[in-house]
């Protein structure tokens, strides 16, 4: 079978599949950070505009990385393949010990977060205590059936847009807030407006995936850039239109003030049941970040164990043969997941996710010049070259540069927890070519 006889994703099932992956749980809990660093409402809306156009600008680039690199994996086998082994292990590191952890920890802390009002308020301590109960919670369900899992993440796509759309549709219909109508750059700073762009694309999270379609779709050439852009512009819309329904119905300082900015404006719109509603249809939400995070993130350590490429290769990779989960994988990632619970905070979490990753993004950017350069051969080109390429790029640097300014420690313990992956990588790849020489020698 040829390689176009596989390709049975259209257009619209392509850019349903982006809007899927891209829109999360972040856009609820970041829009009080992203408008209090940015300083003024119109700010606020810019930084969600400008952090889309960046995304789209970075996925466009890496789609026709895909293209010409077709091998699963995604940006780990990317990096692998233009800069070399110790690149792509970096990466795949980062993705078992910081970036999958903290996304359940963050998704966890944000749930129990979102929870406390509606069970008439819990302390720190409590809602820490909730968030540990529900990653082990959702351990045991992973680990015992994948089918559940599966039907888990179903309802919680359809829960993550009921919320979105009441406040988009209610908050510019009703909402009295006229902070909108003046517009003012005066509370503007490089610092915070980078901060207040950090916040956006912890909501864009996920589009690193949208390269992946490069290999599914048909006539890729012509439909992938229509599905990045058709479906990140989609999402983008819907972040601004969210913000917008947010600034109107409650005035700025109360939005920056609020821990729960959509539970509060849902409040203000339809009364304590409709937000009570609301805040459950969050919920909701929550949960399936957690659940298809803790689905993705527990299969790494599994790929990366196949190719003995962490310390514990062979118990790692293990699938129990009753449930056909990988447990131990599972054991690992929620391990350090309550680590990072007990340890941080939302923001906190969300901040090192972003710098960390975005140093790879950007290079795997980069990496379309390195394509160019080989000549390898790819079925769609980026348009534009190298404009967009060059907006992902810089773009990039200046989300990374914003990081360590704005949150320094996190971008530092961040750096810290991926270097360790240096002396891991040595000492695996010595272990391996030591093995590879016993094998060779009998």
């Amino acid at each position: 079978m040829s390689q176009d006889n596989k390709r049975s994703m259209g257009l619209k099932e392509a850019i349903s599949v982006v809007v899927g992956v891209v829109i999360g749980s972040g856009v609820f809990f970041k829009a009080s950070v992203v408008f209090k660093e940015a300083g003024s409402p119109v700010l606020g809306i810019l930084a969600w505009l400008i952090a889309g156009i960046i995304t789209i600008c970075a996925g466009l680039t890496v789609a026709e990385i895909a293209s010409a690199i077709p091998r699963e994996g995604g940006l780990y086998a990317y990096l692998t393949e233009l800069y070399g082994d110790l690149v792509g292990f970096l990466y795949g590191w980062v993705q078992v010990v910081i970036y999958f952890p903290a996304v359940i920890a963050a998704s966890a802390i944000v749930l129990a977060d979102t929870a406390s009002p509606l069970v008439g308020g819990l302390s720190d301590i409590q809602r820490k205590l909730l968030a540990v109960g529900l990653i082990i919670f959702m351990a045991l369900i992973h680990m015992v059936s994948t089918k559940l899992v599966g039907k888990v993440q179903i309802i919680a796509t359809v829960g993550k847009l009921l919320p979105l759309a009441a406040i988009i549709i209610f908050g510019i219909i009703k909402g009295k807030s006229g902070e909108l109508s003046s517009v003012s750059f005066s509370g503007f700073t490089t610092g915070g407006f980078g901060a207040a762009l950090i916040g956006c694309l912890w909501a864009y999270d996920g589009w690193i995936s949208v390269g992946t379609l490069a290999g599914e779709i048909k006539e890729p050439e012509k439909n992938l850039p229509k599905a990045i852009i058709g479906g990140l512009t989609i999402v983008m819309a819907v972040y601004v239109l969210f913000s917008v329904g947010i600034i109107k119905t409650l005035p700025m300082a109360e939005v920056i003030a609020s821990d729960a900015v959509a539970a509060d404006t849902a409040n203000v719109l339809f009364g304590s049941i409709g937000a009570t509603i609301i805040s459950l249809g969050m919920l909701v939400s929550v949960f399936g970040a957690l659940n298809g995070n803790l689905m993705a993130g527990s299969r790494m350590p599994v790929a990366m164990a196949k190719e003995r490429l962490l310390p514990a290769s062979k118990v790692l990779e293990q699938i129990n043969p009753k449930f056909g989960t990988p447990i131990n994988s599972i054991i690992l990632i929620c391990a350090i997941s309550l680590i990072f619970v007990a340890t941080g905070s939302f923001q906190a979490l969300t901040d090192m996710i972003v710098f960390v990753l975005w140093i790879f993004f950007v290079m795997g950017v980069f990496g379309v010049f390195k394509v160019r350069k080989r000549k390898m051969e790819a079925k769609y080109k980026v348009p534009l070259f190298p404009i967009i390429p060059l907006v992902g790029i810089f773009g990039g640097i200046y989300i990374v540069i914003s990081c360590l300014t704005s949150s320094f420690t996190n971008a530092i313990v961040g750096s810290v927890l991926t270097l360790i992956g240096l002396p891991v990588f040595f000492y695996l790849k010595k272990r391996n070519d030591n093995n590879k020489n016993k094998e060779n020698i009998a």
